[in-house]
C-alpha cells in the first residue's frame, strides 16, 4: 500500500450494520508512501493507522477548474 498527502483512506465496514470509514491522509510515516500513517477522520478524530486488509487507499479526483 502506498499513499501520499491528500489522499483518502477508505475503511470498509466488516459488519452488515457497522458504517464504512474515511480519513484524509495528512503525513506519510513510512518509506516510499508506505505506512503508518497520520489520518484525520471525517468525525474530525486524528490517529496514527497501521491500514489492514480491510482498506484501500483512494486518490481525490481533481475538481473542475483546478
Amino acid at each position: 500500500m502506498r499513499a501520499v498527502v491528500g489522499d483518502q483512506l477508505h475503511v470498509h465496514s466488516k459488519h452488515v450494520d457497522e458504517a464504512e470509514k474515511y480519513a484524509e491522509i495528512l503525513e506519510v510515516l513510512g518509506p516510499d508512501g508506505e505506512p503508518p500513517y497520520k489520518v484525520r477522520y471525517t468525525d474530525g478524530h486524528e490517529g496514527l493507522v497501521f491500514p489492514g486488509s480491510d482498506c484501500v487507499v483512494e486518490t481525490p479526483s481533481p475538481r473542475r477548474g483546478d
